[in-house]
């Protein structure tokens, strides 16, 4: 790995660190989920605009394929690497138990950068992974920070719902197996390919854990126990010991 790669990742730790301490000073009363979300948010953005900037052909943005990463998409794998290690001490830090399948798409992501920034190659397929993968981050992000300023169970929520399991599956589950098998039939070397299924097979797995969360939301009907209901109850209840 070159040296100035090496550097980029440290004080790239160091500045998602610097910039997670500035959001906590800055709402001090918020949770350290909440802090932990706007850094995410502005990684996936810069993940997204670094990735969009790399394209060196928008005729096939993901060419060529398994060719020599240039500078830019080096110098862009090296930031997210730095803020996937940034994030992943934040998860286990914040998390009273381990939540194993977000850790496994950690260290997946961490082991297929650190490959390619290793092998210098597969630049352009990772870039492409790296779009398809943040694209939808922001709403994730956004449906927890509106959940914490009290707009759960709202229409805006529920936007923010919407939007990014629309997103989530446009781009990961449509987009991302085409990159997928891009990569595993190129001339990549054997752990890029292994890194780049395993991700994708977590991203399946997410995407049905997600399906079950559209399908509550859309067809989650007012509770029983809800204001309305209860007063209805305590209504039937009192002319009924009258």
């Amino acid at each position: 790995m070159e040296d100035y790669i090496k550097k980029t990742i440290v004080v790239g730790v160091l500045s998602w660190t610097t910039t997670f301490v500035v959001v906590r000073k800055t709402f001090p009363k918020r949770s350290f989920d909440f802090c932990n979300r706007i850094v995410s948010t502005i990684h996936a953005i810069l993940a997204v605009t670094l990735a969009t900037l790399s394209v060196q052909d928008w005729k096939c943005p993901i060419c060529p394929v398994a060719a020599k990463s240039s500078h830019q998409q080096m110098q862009a794998l090296a930031v997210s690497l730095s803020y996937l290690i940034y994030d992943l001490v934040c998860c286990l830090l914040m998390e009273e138990k381990v939540s194993w399948d977000n850790t496994i798409h950690h260290l997946v992501s961490i082991v297929g950068v650190i490959a390619g920034l290793s092998y210098q190659k597969c630049g352009s397929e990772m870039m492409g992974a790296a779009w398809v993968t943040e694209m939808s981050s922001p709403f994730l992000h956004l449906r927890e920070i509106l959940k914490e300023l009290g707009y759960r169970d709202t229409p805006l929520n529920l936007a923010a719902d919407i939007l990014f399991a629309s997103i989530f599956t446009f781009a990961r589950m449509m987009i991302g197996p085409c990159i997928t098998y891009v990569t595993l039939t190129s001339n990549n070397p054997f752990l890029i390919k292994a890194m780049g299924l395993s991700l994708q097979l977590v991203c399946a797995f997410w995407f049905f854990k997600i399906v079950r969360m559209m399908k509550y939301k859309l067809t989650k009907k007012k509770s029983p126990t809800s204001k309305n209901g209860i007063k209805h109850t305590n209504n039937i209840k009192k002319k009924i010991a009258n």
